[in-house]
């Protein structure tokens, strides 16, 4: 097997007396979809900050492409090729759906012509073409979603986090995110996602990892972690496993 283009070794989270996410080890290969699973509270969304530079790791260590990025922060890690999405949504409300990811494409372009040309290119890639000029404020929920992937991508990442871009939207909308995620995929990017909507993330993801509790309980394909007993007891409750 191959270095791992990320690898997560036994990484701990505390704030305070709380042990948010405890000793949590797992890999992820170039071109993959991993898929984090976990009911509320498992420690996801603060193991994704971890990952992405919001958080230093109380313990352990995060290697990137061979190379140690634990605790380095986001800013430096989007010039080596993190990009990540928010599970809330924030984007720069006031400004135009284009202008919101222009300003990503800058750390690429530093000349504005190129950072349009490549902000365009990402409106196209996205489905927002005609909303360019529309104030982020104006989005429905699917919009500020597609917008939130487009901020990342204009950073022309090669490691992507994806928070949640599916929870919120209808059928429809979620298909077409999943088509974007698939595309994204097919063209060599490498996905990490956290996502609550089962029939989403059991379709895109070639393995899954599975936290509860702040541990990681599980880890292998859909289809094996699906029939996990721990899995199903922490989804379901005991009476179910």
């Amino acid at each position: 097997m191959h270095e791992p283009f990320l690898k997560v070794d036994a990484v701990t989270k505390c704030f305070g007396g709380l042990t948010a996410v405890n000793n949590v080890s797992f890999q992820v290969q170039k071109g993959e979809i991993v898929g984090l699973l976990g009911p509320n509270g498992a420690g996801k969304t603060t193991l994704f900050n971890v990952i992405s530079g919001y958080y230093a790791p109380t313990h352990g260590s995060i290697t990137f492409s061979g190379r140690d990025i634990s605790g380095m922060p986001p800013y430096k890690l989007a010039a080596l090729g993190i990009g990540r999405t928010f599970q809330v949504v924030k984007p720069f409300a006031g400004l135009t759906v284009l202008e919101n990811v222009l300003i990503a494409a800058f750390l690429r372009y530093p000349k504005r012509a190129d950072a349009e040309r490549h902000a365009w290119n990402i409106l196209d890639k996205t489905g927002l073409t005609d909303r360019a000029n529309v104030t982020a404020a104006g989005l429905t929920l699917a919009g500020r979603k597609r917008l939130e992937i487009g901020k990342a991508l204009a950073l022309e990442p090669t490691f992507l986090l994806l928070d949640e871009v599916v929870a919120g939207l209808n059928p429809t909308e979620a298909d077409k995110t999943v088509e974007l995620i698939m595309q994204l995929k097919n063209e060599g990017m490498t996905i990490l996602i956290v996502e609550h909507i089962m029939r989403v993330i059991m379709n895109i993801s070639d393995r899954l990892v599975v936290l509860n509790f702040g541990e990681k309980i599980a880890e292998g394909t859909p289809a094996e972690v699906s029939r996990n007993p721990l899995v199903i007891e922490a989804y379901l409750g005991e009476a179910a496993a």
